[in-house]
């Protein structure tokens, strides 16, 4: 609308915090994080193997629920949710200690979360949310279908496997489809980038999902290969787990760093902005 006379037109102040510049990539790049998640693995594999036995151990609680306890998998599955993040911003710690040229140490990597616990609480919320709703929309996929009753354990394999209940299969994988990509979407850069800038988590969540709106087939991508590698991990008892889990979690890292690029505030004096460092390989 044209300005009124006398009056100023209104002009924006200029943006003050630094700005998320999201980085063209090439379906290349998530087999680049994947291999300098694997170098951070092995220059410092006893705190790996740490954090690899703790997932290890989160795995195997688990299946032993699923199988004796269906009942309780999802009150299982999210605690394992609220201690996962925390136990992968260890491992972030790590590779970002390496990419400073400071010396990584399991003790810094344990309390890295400490000055950034309101912000990893509040995500952490939310994903817990996001789960919480996949399983009770998981809970009305089987009433619908199974108006006899919850199967059984063995009644759920059956019925996923069962070439007879397509219509079941197509309906649940479709809908838990829908919450693993928004599970996905909003923790996939989110966490590290919480270590990494100390922001909030709102600010966190809606970069990471940025991230994926920008780069759908490149984060689509990443998000198979990382389904892939967990369950071949599985396979074993879950033992795969004590290195994937540790690979996985530097990678991310690098998956943030090779995302994101920042734009820092103008500087008081000169008004220019003053560059971030780029998002090398660390």
């Amino acid at each position: 609308m044209p300005a009124m006379p006398g009056v100023a037109p209104y002009v924006p102040p200029p943006h003050v915090g630094p700005r998320a510049h999201m980085v063209p990539l090439s379906l290349a790049d998530p087999f680049r994080w994947l291999a300098r998640g694997a170098r951070d693995l092995t220059a410092h594999m006893g705190i790996a193997v740490f954090y690899g036995m703790c997932f290890w151990a989160m795995g195997l609680t688990l299946g032993v629920v699923f199988q004796h306890r269906p009942e309780y998998t999802m009150s299982i599955a999210s605690g394992c949710l609220l201690l996962g993040p925390f136990l992968a911003m260890g491992l972030y710690e790590v590779s970002r200690r390496r990419a400073l040229g400071l010396q990584p140490d399991l003790a810094s990597s344990l309390t890295c979360w400490d000055a950034h616990l309101r912000s990893m609480a509040m995500l952490v919320l939310v994903l817990i949310v996001l789960e919480l709703l996949w399983g009770r929309a998981s809970l009305v996929v089987f009433a619908v279908f199974f108006n006899t009753g919850m199967p059984s354990t063995t009644g759920v394999l059956q019925a996923v496997f069962n070439p007879e209940n397509w219509e079941f299969v197509a309906v649940y994988l479709g809908v838990g489809g829908v919450f693993a990509g928004l599970v996905y979407a909003t923790a996939v850069v989110s966490i590290p980038m919480i270590l990494d800038r100390d922001t909030d988590a709102i600010t966190a969540g809606i970069t990471s999902i940025r991230v994926v709106a920008t780069h759908p087939g490149v984060m689509l991508l990443w998000g198979a290969l990382i389904t892939v590698l967990v369950a071949l991990a599985l396979l074993p008892w879950g033992m795969g787990l004590i290195l994937i889990g540790p690979l996985l979690g530097h990678a991310s890292w690098h998956a943030y760093r090779g995302t994101v690029r920042w734009e820092e505030a103008p500087d008081a004096a000169s008004g220019v902005p003053e560059p971030s460092a780029p998002p090398g390989p660390a």
